[in-house]
């Protein structure tokens, strides 16, 4: 048996040795063109070495509505790439038979710095996250152990999964880690912030007047360069129409209720409609939340919120106009991520030049 002493210090070992892992991975991750992002940003929770096999294949399922119980729905119908991944037009998810789910679908920006996942935090880690919409009622309708005897069955994907894997064996692990190869590549930070950011662009007068107004108002729920703690707070939004406490639903505390995680800003500009259950579907809108709807006298209302933001007219709008400074276009529109079938018929438009 180990002594205690020599356990313990075992373990610290182990730990450093990790970390230092972790790090030299990291290292090596920000030199690849398919990472490349800023060397000062921190380091990711979760971000796995690239596999362009395992990437193609989890690309392919994200668009794939077999996942769903009638084959209608796949992941990209709520999280679509010209709006960061996010579900434009809809206060809450569209599930199956017209159905809606009790939240907003939020953006999917930057997910490997994240260690809890959707509003309430339910799920920590991004190999897990498919499970939840794609076995909801009330979105994708669908048991995994169904939704992998069909992909067994399609003619495509057996060989795909051989390309990722080394063989037709298609298993839970396998699908949920070809779709996280996917997802956890969809990181923005070519925004014009971030050229300003690196030198190579500057703020318009009022852009620059916007960003001061950030810093002093917002940037402590919304730090950069992510925009975000990924903290839950109750920023006094309260009760929607179908009783959602948020994470006191996980936590079980009562003084969790309508605590929310704090979403990136980047490319907020595009993802409206705005808040877990998509109240607000102009960003001028969530600004005003912050200076005049706030019910100040809630007793559960974030600490840093329990007085009004002063922001004149003329602010509110320069705060706008640097928020549109964290549009990423290039993300937006990045052929990568975009579905191969779209891919195709876009070369092919080329092709017969228009």
């Amino acid at each position: 048996m180990i002594p205690m002493k020599h356990f313990i210090t075992l373990s610290i070992v182990l730990i450093l040795l990790l970390m230092a892992s972790c790090a030299m991975e990291w290292s090596k991750l920000k030199k690849n063109k398919e990472v490349n992002v800023p060397a000062d940003w921190p380091s990711p929770h979760y971000l796995p070495s690239y596999n362009a096999a395992q990437f193609e294949l989890g690309k392919k399922l994200f668009y794939d509505e077999i996942l769903s119980a009638d084959n209608s729905i796949s992941c990209a119908s709520c999280h679509q790439p010209f709006v960061a991944f996010a579900h434009p037009d809809h206060d809450f998810s569209h599930g199956i038979h017209d159905q809606f789910s009790k939240r907003n679908a939020p953006a999917l920006i930057n997910l490997a710095w994240m260690k809890e996942l959707h509003w309430d935090g339910a799920i920590n880690h991004l190999e897990n996250q498919p499970l939840a919409p794609i076995t909801d009622p009330k979105e994708m309708g669908e048991t995994l152990e169904h939704v992998l005897e069909k992909l067994r069955k399609d003619s495509s994907y057996p060989s795909l999964f051989k390309s990722a894997f080394g063989d037709t064996s298609i298993q839970s692990e396998r699908f949920l880690k070809a779709i996280a190869q996917f997802t956890v590549r969809l990181i923005s930070h070519q925004s014009k912030y971030d050229r300003v950011r690196a030198g190579t662009d500057s703020f318009l007068p009022y852009e620059a007047k916007g960003y001061v107004l950030f810093k002093k108002h917002c940037n402590s729920c919304h730090q950069e360069p992510l925009f975000t703690t990924h903290a839950f707070t109750n920023n006094g939004v309260g009760n929607n129409r179908i009783g959602d406490i948020g994470r006191a639903s996980i936590t079980l505390n009562p003084n969790d209720s309508f605590q929310f995680k704090i979403p990136t800003l980047r490319n907020v500009q595009v993802t409206a409609p705005y808040f877990h259950d998509g109240r607000y579907t102009a960003l001028s809108n969530v600004i005003d939340h912050y200076v005049n709807r706030i019910d100040h006298s809630n007793p559960l209302l974030d600490a840093r919120l329990k007085q009004p933001i002063p922001l004149k007219s003329i602010e509110k709008k320069e705060l706008l106009y640097f928020l549109y400074t964290l549009t990423d276009s290039t993300f937006l529109s990045d052929p990568r991520f975009l579905p191969n079938t779209f891919q195709q018929q876009r070369h092919n438009h080329s092709i017969l030049g228009n």
